[in-house]
């Protein structure tokens, strides 16, 4: 059984990440990755990945007929051929340096898309924004930003629904690669599994906040999230 300063801590941390999810599209891990792996460690990537698989299996629940099948296939296929890549960096670049490196590639696709009245969604933008998400996912665990500038400007469903069938996807490659190698410890597992009840607590509290960003304000609450998660991993791996 995790230890009650693990509940408290990465409880908060998995609520407020959840809620941030459930609403936008993406949030759970750029919120608690960095908490739980500074603080908790040997919990890791196990923990997180549990919550980020049953988060967006939540929202398939609830959004699944809005989610678009078209185009999935080649992200799927970019994100097998980024993972490769994402585990040679991270065998070849220092920790700091990388993460500093994929912040900043973030960044840089989040200033060329913002400005953009139109970011083309085709077999060639979605393969190399799913590789992309497969080698900066494996790298820094921050994999979901490539997918969802892509998606800024659909409706709210939409954009939760579909991000939500390639993260549980992409994660269940991940918990399934890990646990083949021998890399998925029980107590990881354990960890995450306790934190479900704050996962879907956050959960059935985004909908209000669900409402209201719908109501047209879904694009900018995507893209405030998208730079936060980049200046965070970039200001992490400087400080």
């Amino acid at each position: 059984m995790p230890h009650l300063d693990f509940l408290l801590v990465g409880g908060l941390a998995a609520l407020t990440g959840a809620i941030v999810q459930s609403s936008v599209g993406l949030g759970v891990g750029l919120v608690a990755t960095p908490i739980v792996t500074m603080l908790f460690p040997s919990l890791m990537p196990g923990a997180i990945l549990v919550i980020a698989l049953v988060l967006p299996l939540a929202t398939l629940a609830q959004e699944i007929r809005h989610v678009e099948l078209r185009g999935l296939g080649w992200a799927f296929g970019g994100r097998l051929a980024g993972t490769p890549f994402g585990v040679w960096l991270v065998a070849a670049v220092p920790d700091r340096v990388l993460g500093v490196l994929v912040g900043t590639v973030v960044l840089a696709a989040l200033a060329v898309t913002a400005g953009s009245r139109d970011v083309p969604r085709n077999r060639r933008t979605l393969t190399a924004a799913g590789v992309v998400s497969g080698t900066t996912g494996t790298a820094s665990g921050i994999g979901g930003p490539p997918m969802a500038l892509l998606y800024q400007r659909e409706s709210g469903p939409r954009v939760r629904a579909t991000l939500a069938l390639y993260f549980a996807g992409g994660t269940l490659l991940s918990l399934t690669v890990l646990g083949a190698a021998g890399h998925l410890p029980v107590r990881q597992v354990v960890a995450g599994l306790a934190l479900l009840p704050f996962v879907l607590a956050g959960f059935l509290a985004a909908g209000p906040l669900r409402r209201y960003l719908d109501a047209g304000r879904l694009r900018l609450a995507l893209l405030i999230v998208v730079g936060a998660s980049a200046v965070g991993l970039i200001v992490r791996n400087l400080v």
